[in-house]
């Protein structure tokens, strides 16, 4: 292994590291993952929504986004009503306790990354990002599912 690939692969093992620890922090404090904390202030900017918006707010999938909504749901920080219209169609608002739970949520990850980021000028912006869309490449990730939020996720069994 040359120095180079080294020095990327631990500068890429540190970026996992502090979303893990990042991730973790928030599971801790607050009881919620980075996901579930963006759903929820997705849903205080509207009195409702649908669950098809939150996914493309999210950038999420459609089975992603109700896995979230269950978990939120049973621990009654958003509410689930069927549409009158359209049952097929389901609207969500947050309710106090979810208001509570995001009044108690650190920073997350991707709130400090995304101010750091838009402060830099547009050419580092753009240097960056192509560099990252590389990386993404290299290791075969470019189909992956992914949130714009830095979010360990939940484990899947996508093959390597």
């Amino acid at each position: 292994m040359s120095k180079r690939s080294e020095d990327a692969l631990i500068a890429l093992r540190k970026i996992q590291r502090i979303t893990e620890l990042s991730s973790k922090r928030l599971a801790v404090m607050a009881g919620l993952t980075p996901s579930q904390l963006s759903v929820l202030r997705i849903l205080t900017e509207y009195p409702e929504v649908s669950a098809g918006y939150l996914a493309k707010a999210t950038q999420l999938k459609h089975a992603t986004i109700t896995s979230l909504i269950d978990k939120l749901e049973a621990r009654s920080l958003i509410a689930r009503r069927r549409c009158d219209e359209d049952k097929r169609r389901v609207w969500l608002r947050l309710l106090p306790a979810g208001k509570t739970a995001l009044a108690d949520a650190p920073d997350p990850l991707h709130q400090i990354f995304s101010e750091r980021f838009n402060a830099l000028p547009d050419w580092q912006q753009a240097m960056l990002i192509a560099s990252l869309e590389q990386v993404t490449n290299l290791l075969d990730a470019e189909d992956l599912e992914a949130a714009p939020m830095l979010d360990v996720g939940e484990l899947d069994k996508h093959p390597l």
